[in-house]
């Protein structure tokens, strides 16, 4: 992601897969110019006060031809099974693909945990 457009901080997931903190409608001009295609929004609606609510993104996403998929995650450490849906979702979406969440830290660490817990899945 080119970071002279883009002012919020993301970090990369895999290819084509960035993750970052807050959303807000605002933010949807940015990522179109950066061709985001798709976004994961994992943050629980109602978590802060003045937070859009995950409804209120999709709609405006969908102006700006990104889809939004809405599967909140409350905790950094999620089950094998509510792993193996999360990759299935983020599987499903066209690259390139934000994860949102509380935090750029947390859209992270529930990538890792649902990598890590799908991988232990596949494994068993």
């Amino acid at each position: 992601m080119k970071q002279d457009y883009l002012q919020m901080r993301v970090l990369e997931l895999a290819p084509q897969v960035w993750g970052t903190g807050p959303l807000f409608e605002t933010d949807l001009d940015l990522l179109s110019k950066q061709d985001v295609r798709s976004i994961l929004y994992i943050r629980p609606d109602n978590e802060s006060p003045g937070q859009p609510s995950a409804a209120d993104l999709a709609r405006a996403a969908d102006g700006y031809g990104i889809a939004l998929t809405y599967f909140p995650v409350e905790s950094r450490k999620i089950d094998g099974n509510t792993a193996v849906d999360f990759m299935q979702a983020a599987d499903a979406l066209k690259r390139p693909l934000l994860v949102c969440g509380r935090s750029g830290g947390h859209a992270t660490s529930v990538w890792e945990s649902a990598e890590l817990a799908q991988d232990s899945n596949n494994t068993k």
